[in-house]
C-alpha cells in the first residue's frame, strides 16, 4: 500500500509545534509591541475553508484570553461590492495556507491601507498575502502536500496560542504550549484503535460533528475533512444551536462525533451528548471520555495542561479518523476529488 500523505502530516505535528515554538517568538514580540502601541478596538480574521475555522478558533482565544472582540470579515465587502469600511481602529487578521486567493489578499490590503495593524498568518512567508501585511506569523509546517490541509490547521492554532501567550502572559498556557508536543504525540497512539473502529462509519451516507466553544471550530473542521476526504454529507454545529432545532436530527443509527471538552462548556455539552445517546444514535466522543455520556466509542485525548489548547489533541484523533475512514470507504484521502491544493476565489 503507498504511503498516505495526509495520515503522514498528521504523524508531523509535534515536531511541527515544537520547531514553530523556538522560531517564531521574536516576531511575535515585535507584532505585541506593534499592537500595544496601536491599543486596537477590536479584531477581524480574513480566511476561507480550513482556515477559517482556525479564524473561528481564534475568536474564541482572543475574547476569552484578550477580551478583544474579534469578528469575522466577509471578503466579498471589499472585492465584489467594492464598500468601503473603517479599518483604522483593528487589528486584521489574514490566515491561509497558501496566501494567494485574491479575495484575502484584496481584503488584508485594503485593511492595511485603511489605517489597520495587518498580519499574516501563513505557511508560505513569500506569499501575496504575506507581501501585503505588515507583520507576517509562518505557520512553518513544511510543505503540505495533501490536499487536504491538516498539520496547516494545527500550526495555525499554535501560532495563535503562542502570540496569545506572548501578548497576555500565563504561566498555565506557556507550560501546556511547550508540553504540546508530547501529548500530541501520545494522542497519535490512538490511531490503530482508531484504523480498527472506523468500519462503523463505513456506511454511512451522513455524519453530525458537535462541540460547544473552543472545540466547535474543531467540530466545524472535522466536518469539512470527513466531507473532503470521504464524500460524506458531515454537518456540524454548537451543541448549543443544535438543542434549537437540528436536534430533530438525530435519529437512531446517525453517526455523531461529540468533542468533550474539559472546561466550562463540559457540564451543558455532556447533558446534550446523553439526550442524543438517548435517540439511539452512534455517538463518538472525542476529548475527556471520562465521563459517562452513553457513547459507543470513546477517544480520550490527553488533557494537556491548558482548556485553549486541548481542541489541538481533539483535531489531531479527528483527523486521524478521517484520514483511516477515507481509505476504509475506498476513497484517496491525499486526492479529494474535485479538489485543488489552492482555491482562488474572487
Amino acid at each position: 500500500m503507498k504511503p498516505i500523505k495526509m495520515l503522514n502530516e498528521i504523524r508531523a505535528v509535534p515536531d511541527i509545534v515544537e520547531q514553530q515554538l523556538e522560531g517564531n517568538a521574536g516576531v511575535i514580540r515585535g507584532l505585541v509591541s506593534a499592537m500595544r502601541a496601536k491599543n486596537p478596538s477590536f479584531a477581524v480574521t480574513v480566511a476561507r475553508g480550513t482556515s477559517d475555522h482556525a479564524a473561528a478558533f481564534m475568536k474564541y482565544a482572543f475574547e476569552n484570553h484578550l477580551g478583544l472582540i474579534t469578528s469575522s470579515s466577509n471578503p466579498s465587502t471589499t472585492t465584489l461590492y467594492a464598500s468601503p469600511l473603517q479599518w483604522d481602529k483593528a487589528l486584521v487578521v489574514g490566515i491561509s495556507q497558501s496566501g494567494c486567493s485574491p479575495d484575502l489578499v484584496a481584503t488584508l490590503k485594503a485593511a492595511r491601507a485603511g489605517g489597520a495593524l495587518t498580519v499574516a498568518l501563513v505557511n508560505h512567508a513569500d506569499s501575496p498575502l504575506a507581501l501585503e501585511a505588515e507583520f507576517v506569523l509562518p505557520m512553518r509546517a513544511g510543505i503540505e502536500e495533501a490536499v487536504a490541509a491538516t498539520k496547516t490547521f494545527v500550526a495555525s492554532l499554535t501560532a495563535i496560542l503562542h502570540w496569545l501567550e506572548i501578548c497576555k502572559p500565563d504561566a498555565a498556557l506557556k507550560s501546556a504550549l511547550h508540553g504540546l508536543p508530547r501529548q500530541l504525540e501520545t494522542t497519535l497512539t490512538l490511531e490503530s484503535e482508531i484504523e480498527s473502529g472506523v468500519s462503523r462509519y463505513k456506511n454511512a451516507e451522513a455524519v453530525i460533528a458537535l462541540a460547544r466553544g473552543l472545540h466547535h471550530p474543531v467540530a466545524m473542521e472535522t466536518a469539512l475533512k470527513l466531507k473532503e476526504t470521504s464524500v460524506l454529507h458531515a454537518e456540524s454545529f454548537s451543541t448549543a444551536e443544535f438543542a434549537h432545532g437540528p436536534i430533530i436530527l438525530a435519529e437512531r443509527g446517525l453517526p455523531v462525533i461529540a468533542f468533550q471538552g474539559r472546561d466550562a462548556t463540559a457540564g451543558s455539552s455532556a447533558a446534550l451528548y446523553r439526550e442524543v445517546a438517548g435517540r439511539g444514535t452512534d455517538l463518538t466522543v472525542i476529548g475527556d471520555a471520562s465521563m459517562d455520556v452513553g457513547a459507543q466509542w470513546r477517544l480520550e485525548t490527553p488533557a494537556t495542561g491548558h482548556a485553549l489548547t486541548d481542541p489541538i489533541a481533539g483535531i489531531t484523533a479527528a483527523y486521524l479518523l478521517a484520514g483511516h475512514l477515507s481509505l476504509a470507504r475506498g476513497f484517496d484521502p491525499d486526492a479529494p476529488r474535485q479538489l485543488s491544493k489552492v482555491t482562488m476565489t474572487l
